[in-house]
């Protein structure tokens, strides 16, 4: 998922990815060898934080993989669609959160 950015700023880019579509780059550069196991992945991708939200809440990969329903993915496709409800999960707990509800009232 992206969102656009503030319109204020023009040395931003033009959207801000998260979910997923932050994650696909990394996974790219990764070598992953599928099929993988979740340890095998977060290793490979070093731990990396993805951005859940336009706010710019965060969650390691180890934790998504860790709320994943399974452990073992047969391909990278494989990986990004079971990852996707758990982005979104995480992204809408964030949303509900008492710093969630303030981030959001802040401009920048």
């Amino acid at each position: 998922m992206a969102a656009r950015p503030p319109q204020n700023d023009t040395s931003e880019p033009d959207s801000i990815e998260f979910g997923i579509a932050a994650l696909a780059a990394d996974v790219d550069a990764a070598d992953i060898d599928y099929p993988a196991d979740a340890r095998e992945i977060a290793r490979a991708l070093d731990d990396v934080a993805v951005p859940i939200d336009a706010a710019g809440n965060t969650v390691a990969i180890s934790d998504a993989l860790a709320a994943a329903p399974k452990d073992r993915f047969d391909s990278r496709r494989d990986l990004l669609e079971t990852l996707h409800p758990v982005f979104e999960e995480f992204r809408a707990k964030a949303s509900k959160s008492l710093m969630g509800r303030l981030r959001s009232l802040v401009p920048f």
